[in-house]
């Protein structure tokens, strides 16, 4: 993060009451990343920090938008429908106003990434970052979430662990290699795995790589796939 940088909040009304953007800017932005928070947490989780912090470098302005049922200190998240309305009203008020005409790249942790998936069509995105996507409830896999990720007709990048029991990165593979699933439609899922990490991004005491080394690689990876789309090349972070 380039020293001075403010971290600039947004407030925006939205059926289900105020949400808040946490926007960080680029100094000279080709594109824009948007992302969500999981059901359990909130916008201070440390991959999606560790993206806002360090992605404007790389010239992509990064919004992380606070849910209204967390910004009004809630607990547990709403309905899926609720959080797709939720965001698409705060998406539409807050793309006029920072970087309009930019490329959109939408994404999310867990639930935020389900969100992104189910509403990308809608808003135009250009591709979708799915940080820990939540691929089933542990131990229920035949509950499959994949039709969500195959959802959308753009590109997109699933960063997921090796112990993530809401689906491991070899689960999702195997679930885009099924015998029901259109090889065209899988074609556009790149699956990075993020060895050693859990579902919150967790490594073992003492594993190696470190948690932190994790979420440089996935700062890296966002990177170039955001750049990628809007029309340049991915630089390292």
């Amino acid at each position: 993060m380039s020293p001075g940088r403010a971290v600039r909040l947004v407030e925006v009304a939205t059926p289900q009451g105020p949400g808040r953007f946490h926007v960080d800017e680029a100094d000279a932005p080709v594109a824009l990343l948007v992302l969500g928070h999981g059901a359990g947490g909130g916008v201070d989780a440390p991959d999606l920090l560790a993206l806002a912090h360090r992605l404007p470098d790389d010239g992509v302005t990064v919004l992380r938008f606070e849910q209204p049922w967390r910004v009004a200190g809630g607990r547990v998240a709403v309905r899926p429908p609720r959080l797709d309305e939720a965001w698409l009203a705060g998406l539409t008020t807050v793309l006029a106003a920072v970087g309009p005409g930019l490329p959109l790249v939408t994404g999310g942790r867990s639930a935020g990434a389900r969100v992104a998936c189910r509403t990308a069509a809608g808003l135009g995105a250009s591709g979708v970052v799915c940080l820990s996507f939540p691929l089933h409830l542990p131990g229920r896999p035949e509950r499959s979430r994949l039709p969500e990720l195959l959802a959308p007709d753009v590109p997109r990048l699933v960063l997921q662990g090796t112990r993530d029991t809401f689906g491991s990165a070899a689960d999702v593979v195997a679930a885009l290699a099924g015998p029901e699933v259109d090889p065209a439609r899988a074609a556009g899922v790149e699956v990075v795995e993020l060895a050693g990490a859990d579902h919150g991004g967790r490594v073992p005491r003492g594993a190696a790589p470190t948690a932190a080394e994790l979420r440089s690689e996935a700062v890296t990876r966002t990177s170039a796939f955001v750049r990628g789309l809007a029309g340049g090349p991915g630089i390292p972070s």
